[in-house]
């Protein structure tokens, strides 16, 4: 194995991209530049194949660098030992450097006392697709001395960056349909970055990759038919609530700890997250029934059910995510479902701190003729109980207001709640 041979082939591949493809300033880049202008560790996490290494090229690519792909066949069998090997090769091929590039690093055991090393002298970016490998061994070795990054498929507005559109804040009728058709193909498609290069193919393959690699084989788990087949049901009802011991029921799987713990690996692996029911009580919270979401609606159109099936549940896993990117810009923010003993069910609270702020229904209509009593009802219901009169329903294409019982709900479009910043 050729060490400096393998560097500049993925170092050259990078720059290819960079030259030849579209590539936009994602969400994030700005804040995360100005943390590495001191000696540091930025980590940057996300799904594979969501753009974790063109962002962190652009965050380096100003400066002298050294980069490394370790998700790379020709490195199957590198070990913690030989990471001064890397950095050797580093300065053959570029000289003194102080930026480093180390992606996929999970994949080597034992790195952690590597980068702690270099992160006193050099500014360092580590990328990882499992929250949990990186998170465990950052917690133990480099407490307090890291920045986390996580990186989401594109949001609607990076879509719209991505497709080259541009429009005015006043939304002029020929904007507006032209928002709504790039709308439908976001909602259908989803946001990984490939897919508009190379076909739902790469989406295919990611979603095994996940799977096979960064679960089963990880895991060293020994069912890996039944997870697929639970990987396929939870995709396959987003935006559900799910009971553990009902999953393990249906799919036959013997104890519900096995199913718990599954649903911790996909969720560790970025490919879905969940929601808890809000409670006053936080054993209640734990014990009730969770809502499952995907990361990406593309994955539930090729994995799940298609867009024209079920709009609504799309469009609520769409706002589901889209509330999980604003979580991670304000640490205060919480998000829950709540049900009540009469089944009304409101799909998004909105919490910060000890105040519930927002209550918040989505739902695939595009005019108010449509509006359904239930989800006006359970909003109502939700307002008294949990003492919050900021009501919103996420509409397809409706914006209006609505009056009743002295409280104003407002009904927003989806493509414009997805633009604000």
């Amino acid at each position: 194995m050729d060490l400096k041979s393998i560097i500049k082939e993925q170092r050259l591949e990078l720059e290819n991209i960079q030259k030849t493809e579209r590539i936009i300033l994602r969400d994030g880049l700005i804040e995360a530049e100005a943390q590495l202008k001191h000696p540091n560790v930025l980590v940057v996490t996300g799904i594979r194949r969501c753009g974790k290494s063109i962002f962190s090229y652009l965050l380096e690519k100003s400066h002298k660098f050294g980069y490394i792909n370790f998700d790379d066949e020709r490195l199957f069998d590198f070990k913690a030992s030989e990471l001064d090997k890397v950095l050797q090769a580093f300065y053959e091929l570029y000289g003194e450097i102080n930026y480093l590039i180390l992606d996929e690093i999970q994949n080597i055991s034992g790195w952690e006392l590597f980068v702690n090393r270099l992160r006193r002298s050099k500014r360092v970016i580590l990328t990882g697709s499992n929250s949990n490998l990186l998170s465990s061994e950052l917690a133990t070795h480099i407490t307090g001395r890291h920045v986390d990054v996580k990186l989401f498929p594109f949001s609607f507005k990076e879509y719209l960056d991505f497709k080259g559109f541009t429009f005015s804040n006043a939304y002029t009728t020929q904007e507006k349909a032209a928002i709504l058709n790039h709308l439908e193909n976001y909602l259908i498609n989803g946001g990984m970055p490939e897919l508009y290069k190379f076909g739902k193919a790469i989406l295919l393959r990611t979603y095994e990759d996940i799977l096979t690699k960064d679960v089963i084989i990880r895991r060293k788990i020994k069912k890996s038919d039944e997870l697929k087949k639970m990987a396929k049901y939870l995709i396959s009802n987003s935006a559900e609530e799910v009971s553990y011991s009902n999953l393990a029921k249906n799919l036959g799987i013997k104890h519900v700890s096995t199913v718990s713990k599954w649903v911790s690996y996909l969720e560790e692996c970025f490919l879905l997250f969940r929601l808890e029911k809000f409670d006053f009580k936080l054993k209640q919270q734990s014990l009730a029934s969770k809502k499952i979401y995907c990361i990406d609606s593309g994955i539930i159109d090729l994995i799940g059910f298609k867009f024209s099936e079920n709009k609504g549940k799309i469009l609520e896993n769409t706002v589901a995510v889209q509330l999980q990117r604003k979580k991670e810009k304000d640490n205060e923010m919480e998000v829950y479902y709540w049900k009540d003993y009469s089944q009304k069910e409101v799909d998004f609270v909105i919490k910060k701190r000890q105040k519930i702020i927002e209550l918040m229904q989505v739902t695939a209509i595009s005019s108010k003729e449509e509006l359904k009593n239930r989800e006006i009802n359970a909003l109502l219901a939700a307002s008294e109980k949990l003492k919050c009169n900021n009501l919103t329903i996420i509409t397809l294409d409706c914006e209006a207001a609505e009056k009743i019982s002295n409280k104003t709900i407002k009904l927003i479009p989806v493509w414009k709640w997805l633009m604000e910043e």
